[in-house]
């Protein structure tokens, strides 16, 4: 089957189990599929500057093996032969992780980390390692959006999103502590991901302060699923957790009873688009027969959004208490090395005492008993993943207020691909409680699935 010409202006995901359906057959290959991946990789890489490292003989090596195994009628897996990009800020055993730091220029751990492990004993095959800001941190490192390259991808998963928002990858790794998964996938229309904390191992990640998750984005639901889901059979959660629960394939979808909309602390920086965005989708909702609750009719999601005003600040302390002795060995090696964005959250978190860390935790605990209490009451909660669009500019990665909460609260979260705004992606996200990441995939799937606007 021949591959398409690689001419498009505009960039389009590409799921690869809506693909995998013709290898068993061979009306398609997963080298075809490569192949394709390959001429979109040689078309937006020089716009985007999306990976810092491929493997591309490796890939083409890994494609041919799949296609043995799918015609032969035993992949390993459902993503057997399945392009992926790895976020450089995790460990792969055949190419470097830089972690986004002339400090690691060329460093290798010489081992792959477990998530990357498990992708490779389920057949997919890592393409690359995407851009990551420095440290998974704020400061960015050229990618550009591939739905306008004068605008940002976000971050810190930067590489990732915009891979997959291309059509380059069908999936990538990502993490997120702050807003790192679900902003980028909302900036650049694709699927993210960001679990339960613990939800899939982070062994080998270089991210692991307590709210952070390895996540993924994804050109479809059911291709982001998939990916968490043959991580966890393999290598499980962070140790001594459960890991993600929930069935082999993405979770059939189930319209929800009771949806709470979440304004947060993002809402006064949205713009007036993005909230009719919204406003819109909840119109719709209510006419399909989902009860809407929000600050102005429901005491507990009232409280909720009360204590969820300082989030950004609250998680900023805990993380800047838990990367206080990194920063300070990354500053003593070579300060020269380092941005002036970390080192001004060095500074900044400097003074924290244990004290103040413990009674940070205790109100992150206490605030997250808040949102567990609207379990009884919703199936889930909606909101922006995002003030807007993408801002132009390469300068930052934008505003992260409406992905903090679900970082905050250690709960799964979604940014669907369902808003347009200025010509550009803006994602819906789903905001779930924790342990139940499959229950949001199942709202997830109905809201895709539902006339939403687009």
């Amino acid at each position: 089957m021949a591959t398409e010409a690689a001419d498009q202006t505009k960039p389009a995901l590409r799921s690869y189990l809506a693909a995998a359906v013709d290898f068993a057959s061979g009306r398609q290959t997963p080298r075809q599929f490569l192949e394709r991946s390959l001429e979109l990789f040689d078309y937006w890489e020089p716009q985007i500057g999306a990976f810092v490292a491929t493997n591309l003989p490796a890939a083409r090596t890994a494609a041919d093996r799949s296609g043995e195994r799918w015609r032969a009628g035993k992949p390993l897996s459902p993503i057997d032969g399945m392009p992926v990009g790895i976020k450089d800020i995790i460990e792969t055993v055949d190419m470097p992780t830089e972690m986004g730091s002339p400090l690691f220029a060329g460093w290798s751990s010489a081992k792959d980390s477990a998530s990357v492990r498990a992708l490779r004993d389920a057949g997919a095959m890592i393409l690359g390692k995407t851009v990551t800001t420095e440290f998974a941190a704020s400061e960015p490192r050229g990618t550009r959006n591939p739905w306008n390259t004068a605008h940002t991808p976000g971050g810190s998963s930067s590489g990732s999103a915009a891979a997959v928002g291309a059509g380059i990858v069908s999936a990538a790794l990502g993490t997120q502590v702050i807003g790192s998964t679900i902003r980028p996938a909302s900036f650049c229309g694709c699927v993210g991901f960001k679990p339960s904390v613990n939800a899939l191992n982070r062994e080998g990640s270089h991210d692991y302060q307590s709210q952070s998750c390895t996540g993924v984005l994804g050109a479809s639901l059911a291709d982001t699923w998939q990916v968490a889901h043959e991580i966890v059979a393999r290598v499980g959660g962070d140790a001594g957790t459960p890991g993600l629960q929930g069935p082999a394939a993405l979770p059939p979808a189930q319209k929800p009873r009771r949806l709470a909309v979440l304004e947060t602390a993002g809402w006064d920086s949205a713009s007036v688009a993005a909230k009719q965005q919204l406003n819109e989708a909840i119109m719709r909702l209510r006419a399909a027969g989902v009860e809407i609750r929000t600050r102005q009719n429901d005491d507990k999601v009232a409280a909720l959004e009360n204590h969820l005003l300082n989030a950004a600040e609250l998680s900023h302390r805990c993380n800047g208490w838990e990367t206080r002795w990194f920063f300070r060995t990354m500053r003593d090696r070579d300060a020269a090395k380092l941005s002036r964005n970390v080192m001004e959250r060095a500074r900044k978190y400097e003074d924290l005492t244990l004290a103040d860390h413990r009674a940070d935790l205790k109100e992150r605990a206490r605030v997250r008993a808040v949102h567990a209490e609207l379990a009884a009451n919703c199936d889930a909660c909606i909101t922006l993943a995002a003030p807007s669009n993408a801002p132009e500019g390469l300068g930052s990665t934008g505003n992260p207020e409406f992905a903090v909460p679900a970082s905050l609260l250690g709960v799964p979260a979604l940014s669907l691909p369902l808003f347009e705004v200025n010509a550009m992606p803006l994602g819906l996200q789903v905001i779930g409680f924790f342990d139940r990441d499959a229950d949001a995939f199942a709202i997830a799937s109905w809201l895709m699935s539902s006339p939403m606007p687009r």
